[in-house]
């Protein structure tokens, strides 16, 4: 492959991540779900290592995650190094430096999974990503965290 493929394919998966967080951000679930592939996974960790929550395929994904969202909820997230490795001209993997905050109002329901009116979290994007009818698409996201804060 030459460099400027690979140069390419690089950027377009930034592009990708970068699309991910500010869909997040503005609470567009179909949108951020239809970023992975049709039975794409997204499984989020606890810092001990645990998984916190399993979801497969866009429609679960869009489901879940957007029940983190709501009235008056406030989400920010912000992606820093990566390190990208493309293996081939329709698979690459990468791994995200991330952090994100999240903020739910004043009398806000806890649940079980969603315990903390406040959350500031430290941690790693570790993506698969797949090229699909001339479209880059997440195949697997795994959240790692290394810190969690909470607000009760």
């Amino acid at each position: 492959m030459e460099t400027i493929e690979r140069l390419s394919i690089t950027e377009e998966l930034r592009r990708l991540m970068a699309r991910y967080v500010r869909y997040a951000d503005h609470q567009r679930w179909d949108d951020l779900a239809n970023l992975f592939t049709p039975d794409g996974t997204f499984t989020p960790h606890k810092p001990d290592g645990t998984v916190w929550l399993r979801m497969n395929g866009r429609d679960e994904i869009a489901a879940t995650v957007g029940s983190s969202g709501g009235p008056g909820v406030t989400l920010i997230h912000h992606l820093f190094s990566d390190e990208i490795d493309v293996t081939s001209v329709s698979t690459a993997r990468g791994v995200f430096a991330m952090e994100d905050i999240v903020t739910r109002p004043e009398g806000a329901e806890v649940s079980e999974t969603i315990p903390f009116r406040g959350m500031h979290g430290f941690g790693h994007y570790h993506a698969r990503f797949v090229k699909v009818d001339g479209s880059w698409r997440i195949a697997e996201l795994k959240q790692t965290r290394v810190r969690l804060d909470f607000t009760a």
